[in-house]
């Protein structure tokens, strides 16, 4: 019952407030992501890339409610820019060597921003070169109208009543009609007030173990949805890279810090991010981080 309580007090687009929040963190990062594309160039490093996008979305969110001292807003999620075979979240540090995009390359970027808690995720794959004159073929043009197709029939079905195992069953249709897969095990989590990886999710591609243990649920009225589509030419499995991990969230556990070291570094953390995923490429010594 109390649960049940809890969630009957959560803020919902019910409320034009909410709708308005949402709506303009979703122009933000619709705005920006067009930015941020137009610097994927052959020659551009990936971490200038993602360091832009972050600046971006720190800049733009902080100027609205203004008034409001105690809102959060900011980063939903950093910039992140994963090239060909790295599936996602690929957000370098300062201090590492640099990745340097080529024509040719197939960029992911994906960023969110959110306003008091209400975040907006987007996402968007492009190649290194390519134009009207310089047209995507082969199995790069495959993949990327597999992804788009995907998305746009996802968008369709979630909606209210509908069950999220439908939606995973028709994605691996759409896939494999470009004679691609999803990339198994990924998740589109429902989006809540300070979180972004809600109670309810949608499964791409589940092994025989994530499809018994993932939840079968419905979706309902007022709730919303980040869409995460990852499609593969090859077989939909990933695989651990080189590449250290940079970007976190907290999770909700409490903590008992004894290094200072620690406990002002999760300080900071819990006032420009709270609960929302960061990169360790926002704070300003990366190695203390």
């Amino acid at each position: 019952m109390a649960d049940k309580e809890e969630h009957d007090d959560e803020p919902t687009i019910a409320q034009d407030i909410v709708v308005t929040k949402y709506k303009m963190a979703g122009d933000m990062v619709n705005g920006i992501l067009l930015k941020v594309a137009d610097k994927c160039v052959a020659g551009a490093t990936v971490v200038e890339v993602c360091d832009f996008g972050d600046k971006l979305l720190t800049s733009e969110t902080g100027k609205v409610f203004k008034k409001d001292k105690e809102m959060k807003k900011g980063i939903a999620f950093p910039t992140c820019i994963s090239i060909n075979n790295c599936i996602c979240h690929f957000s370098p540090l300062k201090s590492e060597p640099d990745v340097i995009m080529k024509d040719g390359d197939l960029v992911k970027i994906d960023m969110g921003a959110h306003i008091d808690g209400f975040a907006a995720v987007v996402a968007h794959t492009l190649v290194v070169g390519a134009s009207k004159e310089n047209k995507i073929t082969g199995r790069k043009a495959d993949v990327l109208l597999a992804a788009h197709t995907a998305a746009e029939v996802a968008l369709r079905l979630v909606k209210p009543g509908a069950e999220n195992n439908s939606v995973t069953d028709d994605l691996q249709h759409v896939a494999e009609a470009f004679h691609c897969k999803p990339v198994e095990g990924m998740l589109s989590h429902q989006l809540q007030q300070h979180k972004i990886d809600g109670e309810k999710a949608i499964i791409q591609n589940p092994n025989e173990a994530q499809r018994k243990e993932h939840e079968k649920c419905k979706f309902d009225v007022h709730e919303v949805y980040g869409i995460d589509i990852l499609v593969s030419t090859g077989e939909g499995k990933g695989r651990e890279m080189d590449a250290r991990t940079t970007v976190f969230k907290k999770k909700e556990t409490v903590y008992q810090l004894k290094m200072k070291a620690s406990r002002q570094f999760f300080s900071e953390m819990e006032k420009k991010f709270n609960t929302m995923p960061f990169t360790l490429r926002s704070f300003e010594d990366e190695k203390k981080s």
